[in-house]
Parts: C-alpha cells; structure tokens; sequence
C-alpha cells in the first residue's frame, strides 16, 4: 500500500451529524478523501486524548493522539466493518499505541492500568476515574455495569460502547435529553461505589 502524508486538519471541512464511520474510512482508503478524515479526527481526537488521561498518561496524550489518527490514516484500507466497529478499530489502535509508547519510554507493563473499551470515553472530570485506575481486571468492570438498572445500563451502553453522542442517544430513545444525562450521571455515581467498595 502507498504510504499517506501527513494530513492537517484544516485542509477540510467537518461532516454532517452522525456519519457513517465505516463509509468515511472507506473514502479515506479509496480516495484520500480529506474531508471524511477529519470528520473521523474531530470526533475521536478527543475521545483518544480523553482516554489518555484516564489512564493517567496525560503527559503524552497529544503525542497519542497523533500518533493513532497518523495510523488511521495510513491504514483505513485495512478496516473491516465485519470484524469490529469503528470504535473498537480506532480504540484498539490506541490502546496498542499507548503500550508502544509506554515500552519506548522503558515503563513495564505492569504500569499499564485497565485497559477497557466500554469505558475508554468517559468525561475526565468525573472522580470515577482514579477508582478506574484501581482496579486491575476488566470483569469486573462489566460485572458492575451489568448490575446497573436498565435504563441506566442502556444509556452508558451506547454511550461509552457505541459512541453515541448525548443528543444521538435521546433521538435513538425518544426521551429528552435531559433524561440521557441524568441516567448517565446515575450510572457513574452507583458505577463509582461499586468500585470504592471493591477497592476496600
């Protein structure tokens, strides 16, 4: 495959709301299409860099994030929609990049904490994430999501597994949005002492 330069974000302009992830990285594979790139860069740039700062690797977060999206880029080709979504392409290129960068910097691998795709998006500011930080086996992460209520479960569910924005999530489920954000702030608060319980 032809290797890709570098793309600067401002060579293009955003997509519409909620694209087709899968056609965008088609068009970027077939046609360098710059435009679909940064549609995908705007959208997880910063789920990447969030995530990087859950797992306490902040210092290096830009560096991650350039890092993956330059992988993208240059692999788009290699995505197939019937072995992953686009969430878990992209989040698995950034966990696999992260450990490539911990291992440049001689950390050992047991400073590589959880690694968990159904929670790689959750908002910064929320203290669940030291607990996060804590744990060490991803079983019980989804152990403790699965005994949240429905309603709640179904919202962190599409949020942080699916990618769905807040607004996306109260259009799927025809209720308000201020009922998405409630049952996600629920969620995190119960999600939040399940964990302090564990660490106890």
């Amino acid at each position: 495959m032809t290797t890709k330069k570098a793309v600067s974000m401002n060579d293009s302009t955003a997509a519409n709301d909620a694209p087709d992830w899968g056609a965008l990285l088609a068009r970027v594979a077939e046609t360098d299409d710059k435009a679909a790139f940064r549609a995908i860069y705007q959208h997880f740039a910063p789920r990447i860099k969030a995530y990087a700062i859950n797992q306490g690797f902040s210092q290096h977060a830009e560096v991650l994030v350039q890092e993956v999206m330059t992988s993208v880029w240059r692999n788009a080709d290699k995505y197939s929609a019937s072995l992953a979504s686009v969430s878990t392409w992209i989040f698995t290129i950034t966990r696999n990049q992260r450990i490539d960068i911990l291992r440049k910097l001689n950390r050992t691998r047991a400073e590589i904490v959880i690694e968990t795709e159904d929670l790689w998006q959750i908002p910064t500011e929320d203290t669940t994430i030291c607990s996060i930080q804590n744990l060490s086996t991803e079983k019980f992460v989804k152990a403790a999501i699965d005994k949240l209520p429905e309603e709640q479960m179904i919202a962190l569910r599409k949020v942080y597994y699916e990618g769905k924005t807040h607004e996306e999530v109260a259009e799927e489920l025809k209720i308000p949005l201020g009922t998405v954000k409630g049952r996600l702030r629920l969620s995190l608060q119960k999600l939040r002492v399940m964990f302090e319980a564990k660490e106890l």
